[in-house]
């Protein structure tokens, strides 16, 4: 799903942030010793606008986030803000769109080896890679979300996702002689499994990322039945 803010994630006002520009009216000197406020162009500015936002809806979630509060970090006036994206769902919706895009392009890429297991831990290791790399940004998707979104943000990211996943599932399927009706469920249920966990392993900070790859997909590949296998050798274990 894609989501956009009022003036979408590629655009940018024209000018430079500053006199003339977005930033409204010519900053004044300094006084004393304060440093200066850096001038930057208006693409420069939404940039860091969009990433200071981030971090305010990773904290706070969208209710209780504030423009004020996104302009007093970035710097700038609220007109700035409201100019760029319109107002706070406009700049939401922008900060989620990119996250969105940037966990499912990661996973997708992530999708080359030929062997299903392998397939299975590829994904579960870009999946946790993002959480890991990206907390801020995983954070706002699975934070509370506008009531206009409807079943919420993070649903829609992981139905994306599942999507991607079912493909594979689904040539797997075929060439298995499985039934191919089946990998809508089963894509589901690998990309809640992997999601939640990865819920769960970010509040609590460990264990390692590849030992928690490594086990899920080993509750995946084998069940409960190879619950007492060592890291280490699950990958040995079980029919190819």
């Amino acid at each position: 799903m894609a989501l956009t803010g009022s003036r979408g994630d590629g655009a940018a006002g024209a000018g430079e942030d500053g006199a003339g520009g977005l930033g409204g009216a010519p900053v004044a000197a300094p006084a004393g010793n304060a440093v200066p406020r850096v001038r930057m162009t208006g693409i420069a500015r939404r940039e860091q606008l969009i990433e200071v936002a981030r971090e305010v809806f990773a904290e706070k979630g969208f209710a209780a986030a504030s423009i004020e509060e996104v302009a007093q970090r970035g710097q700038v006036s609220k007109p700035v803000v409201y100019e760029h994206f319109g107002g706070k769902e406009g700049l939401y919706a922008v900060v989620v769109d990119r996250e969105m895009r940037g966990l499912v392009d990661r996973i997708a890429s992530a999708l080359s080896a030929g062997h299903p297991r392998e397939l299975l831990l590829q994904a579960a290791e870009a999946f946790l890679s993002y959480i890991e790399e990206n907390a801020g940004g995983f954070r706002v998707l699975v934070r509370d979300s506008p009531s206009s979104g409807g079943t919420g943000m993070f649903s829609s990211l992981l139905g994306e996702i599942a999507g991607q996943v079912e493909q594979v599932l689904s040539r797997e399927f075929d060439r298995h002689g499985v039934d191919g009706s089946l990998a809508a469920l089963y894509s589901q249920a690998l990309v809640g499994m992997v999601a939640l966990t990865g819920q769960w392993w970010l509040d609590a900070g460990g264990p390692d990322r590849d030992a928690v790859a490594a086990h899920l997909v080993n509750l995946a590949w084998h069940g409960l039945s190879g619950i007492d296998l060592g890291v280490d050798d699950w990958f040995n274990h079980g029919s190819t």
